[in-house]
């Protein structure tokens, strides 16, 4: 029974793994594409970059899930999880359009526009999700 029930723990390691490279790429190119240091101000206890930056990430992760849920192989799911990246990407800057001075207001600390960039960045990482349909 037990042999059973870890039977399928080879994939959830490769899967884990491959979600958990996808994270981290996804920060390091994130933290590259904003104008100020998302870390540096949470250290600092600057709740808007937390909220901004974490939103963000839930943003990315959902459709990471989905393409982990709906890829035939790994590099099915690699490749979701790059287009995940990138729609998370154009949603910072059309974000940015409304608000152009986003990252300066997030990094003074001002919570409205850290709301906003991530429930954006959240609506669309649930699109994007819903959208990862495997057709065979």
């Amino acid at each position: 029974m037990l042999l059973q029930s870890l039977a399928g723990l080879p994939a959830f390691l490769v899967y884990f793994c491959t979600g958990t490279i996808a994270v981290m790429l996804y920060l390091f190119v994130y933290m590259r594409i904003t104008p100020h240091d998302e870390f540096a101000l949470i250290r600092n206890d600057v709740t808007s970059a937390s909220v901004a930056l974490g939103l963000s990430l839930l943003g990315f992760v959902l459709p990471v899930a989905s393409a982990i849920v709906h890829s035939a192989n790994v590099p099915d799911c690699l490749i979701w999880s790059v287009i995940a990246l990138i729609v998370q990407v154009a949603v910072y800057y059309v974000v940015k359009i409304p608000v152009p001075n986003l990252s300066e207001r997030i990094a003074q600390g001002e919570m409205a526009p850290a709301i906003w960039l991530g429930l954006a960045s959240l609506a669309a990482g649930v699109l994007n999700a819903a959208s990862m349909v495997y057709t065979p």
